[in-house]
């Protein structure tokens, strides 16, 4: 398979960096500082995202690399996508529901996700056409199916917050859709995403995300029979918002948040 090799790098990088954020997870000397946007950042985000680049530099020297931290360096097609810390404002209060976001994307197909979270001592993966899993390590996984939930009122809807949504001016239809959910819940983060790859989760969806805090998900989500896109329909991360669905329920989701015509988009895209 051609991103065998990919996968098990994206595992080797993992296991390098779970020891660094690992120990400096509630260290009582971590510094963390608030960037332009107003979010945070600590030494253990930038320290993880600089590891990682090196090991790709000697590795993987012809790939592009893209981080949260520290921006774009080379070129080409292949493109390895780090999320050095997803949910680092739980990382800096003591809260163990974090990760390490790895994803490679050939061209605009993102064909490797590794979702790492030490911490819950969790790991998930997938590459394109392999499936997806979790567990410890390749030789010890289990793999991922979506749940079978076909309908709204039967299902568990899974987010972050509800501020982003009132800035697309699409709150009440959020809020409308968690009205027809039967279970609601603020997971969060990289969480709500792999919880809907294990068929504990039905749908997810977010207003407002950047690249690097979906390249990962994208894989593991599709791989475990899920479908991924923007409000807009387009699969992938490429949009600044995500639906995460076990796929049943995508086009019902999309007609309650998404854009004008999105469920059509995304129904082309997944015949595709």
């Amino acid at each position: 398979m051609p991103y065998d090799d990919d996968l098990r790098l994206a595992h080797v990088l993992a296991d390098a960096v779970e020891q660094l954020t690992m120990a400096r997870f509630r260290a009582a000397d971590l510094r963390v500082e608030t960037k332009p946007d107003l979010t945070p950042v600590s030494d253990a985000d930038r320290a993880a995202e600089e590891l990682v680049r090196a090991q790709l530099a000697r590795t993987r020297p012809r790939d592009a690399v893209v981080g949260e931290e520290f921006g774009t360096t080379g070129h080409g097609p292949r493109r390895w996508i780090i999320d050095p810390i997803d949910g680092t404002k739980n990382f800096v209060r003591g809260v163990p529901v974090w990760a390490t976001l790895i994803a490679l994307v050939d061209g605009d197909d993102p064909v490797v996700g590794l979702v790492a979270a030490p911490a819950l001592h969790r790991r998930w993966w997938a590459a394109k056409d392999l499936g997806a899993y979790a567990g410890r390590s390749l030789q010890s996984a289990q793999r991922l199916h979506v749940s079978g939930v076909s309908s709204l009122a039967d299902a568990s809807l899974s987010y972050a917050s509800l501020d982003g949504w009132a800035a697309l001016g699409r709150r009440d239809a959020f809020l409308g859709l968690m009205d027809r959910c039967w279970r609601t819940r603020a997971y969060g983060d990289f969480w709500s995403y792999m919880l809907l790859a294990e068929g504990s989760v039905d749908l997810a969806a977010e207003p407002e995300l950047a690249t690097y805090d979906m390249a990962a998900l994208v894989p593991i989500v599709t791989e475990a029979g899920g479908q991924f896109t923007g409000l807009d329909g387009r699969p992938g991360c490429w949009s600044g918002n995500a639906v995460a669905t076990n796929g049943l329920l995508h086009g019902e989701v999309l007609r309650a948040i998404g854009d004008p015509g999105a469920d059509e988009v995304a129904a082309q895209g997944a015949r595709a």
